[in-house]
């Protein structure tokens, strides 16, 4: 019977098929020592673990590589729960990771666990007690480790960026027992220097390594402090409590360091463009100013009243010649008139006083031929009885007294008798 042949394909997907329909390969917890380590670009993560001289190729991808609460270091031991797949490609099995975490740690973790979500329930983490990072600080506190590279690459950043800017280290233990006391000391010591802004921090590690800054009273001295704190612990994976804690947490010390200290060149540059527009403003509104200036003077001038008085004192002249002048002739004129209107003044009164006699004569004639002097002087009385003016018979009775007023005197009568009836033109 002749045996069948398979291509290098079908076995790679042959032995997939049986490794992935495997129920205890599709599960699995493995335990081992971290060898190679890549955190690719992409944010997967490709290591192996090993056992003496057992190796297994290991991947993470990034969705659960995001998750990790810690970075992988060589020689590290680590807890991987995941499953066994093959990479058809290559015709290598590997494990793939869903949860790491280190190995004999697991107590640690709850432990960080439970403190993070009783400071967060107290409100440590809250963004209302957060203070801001000045933009401009010129003093700068460091606690850390003398030694070591987080305070050479802190003191590099700072030169590059502002050679003004004054550093105060306060040399600090960040790894062991001691450790969280010395961060707490070195805190307490700088928030008393006047500083502008306090850097915390160390390089990368394991989680027990940086364990220090996971205790509850490292958080609490952030918390308190009066100065604002930039936390930088570790890698830019790492997250310790003092990260949350802090005002402002940075990837790496390097980056705490870009973060608190200002460029000084860029500042100087700023400057230089504040002071030129401000400037183009000023000398803006000094032509501004100077052209109103020069407006209002002009109105100043035409309207003051010296201005005023000038005018006023031109127009009194002009009118005071045209005036005199006119004055002068008129007078001339006058004078030679007044002859003539003297002449013609008498000509008019004499007229006038020949009329007003002329008529005053005619009221004369007819008042003394209306007067009853004039008529008593031809003849005739005014009689008058005790009741005044006798005009008709029936203002006496016979034997009243009466008065004759004729033209040289009075005669007193008594009636004897009365007619009446007119008796005009009888005799």
């Amino acid at each position: 019977m002749e045996k069948s042949i398979y291509s290098v394909k079908q076995l790679n997907s042959y032995i997939k098929n049986i490794l992935e329909t495997d129920p205890f390969l599709k599960s699995i917890t493995v335990q081992g020592e971290v060898g190679n380590c890549n955190y690719h670009g992409s944010g997967h993560i490709y290591f192996t673990i090993k056992e003496n001289t057992d190796v297994i190729n290991c991947i993470m991808w990034k969705g659960n590589a995001s998750k990790l609460k810690f970075r992988m270091e060589p020689g590290q031991q680590i807890v991987i729960k995941g499953y066994v797949g093959v990479y058809e490609a290559q015709g290598k099995y590997q494990l793939y990771a869903n949860e790491i975490e280190p190995a004999g740690l697991g107590d640690l973790y709850q432990k960080y666990e439970k403190l993070k979500a009783e400071l967060e329930e107290r409100g440590l983490f809250s963004d209302m007690y957060k203070k801001p990072i000045p933009k401009y600080s010129l003093k700068i506190g460091v606690a850390t480790s003398e030694t070591g590279a987080v305070i050479n690459d802190i003191i590099n950043v700072t030169s590059r960026r502002n050679k003004f800017v004054q550093l105060y280290l306060k040399p600090t233990a960040v790894q062991g027992e001691l450790a969280a006391q010395s961060i707490v000391n070195s805190i307490k010591f700088l928030d008393e220097q006047d500083l502008d802004v306090i850097i915390v921090g160390r390089g990368g590690g394991s989680l027990e390594d940086l364990w220090c800054f996971n205790e509850e009273i490292v958080a609490q001295a952030i918390f308190d402090c009066q100065t604002p704190i930039i936390s930088a612990v570790g890698h830019e994976t790492d997250f310790s409590i003092s990260d949350f804690v802090a005002d402002l947490r940075a990837p790496t010390p390097s980056a705490a360091a870009e973060l608190a200290v200002f460029e000084y060149d860029e500042f100087v540059n700023t400057l230089e463009r504040y002071k030129a527009t401000f400037r183009n403003y000023i000398d803006t509104k000094i032509d501004a100013y100077k052209n109103k200036t020069e407006v209002y003077e002009s109105k100043i001038e035409k309207f003051s009243p010296m201005s005023k008085l000038n005018t006023y004192k031109q127009l009194i002249s002009e009118y005071r010649d045209k005036l005199s002048y006119g004055f002068n002739d008129k007078f001339a004129e006058t004078k030679r008139l007044l002859p003539e209107y003297k002449n013609n003044l008498s000509n008019f009164f004499n007229d006038k006083f020949i009329r007003r006699k002329h008529t005053l004569q005619l009221f004369i004639e007819k008042l003394e031929g209306l007067s009853p002097l004039e008529k008593i002087s031809r003849g005739f009385a005014y009689v008058s009885g005790a009741d005044g003016p006798i005009v008709s018979t029936k203002d006496v009775d016979v034997g009243d007294d009466i008065s004759l007023i004729i033209k040289d005197g009075k005669i007193d009568a008594k009636v004897s008798g009365k007619q009446d009836g007119e008796i005009y033109g009888k005799e």
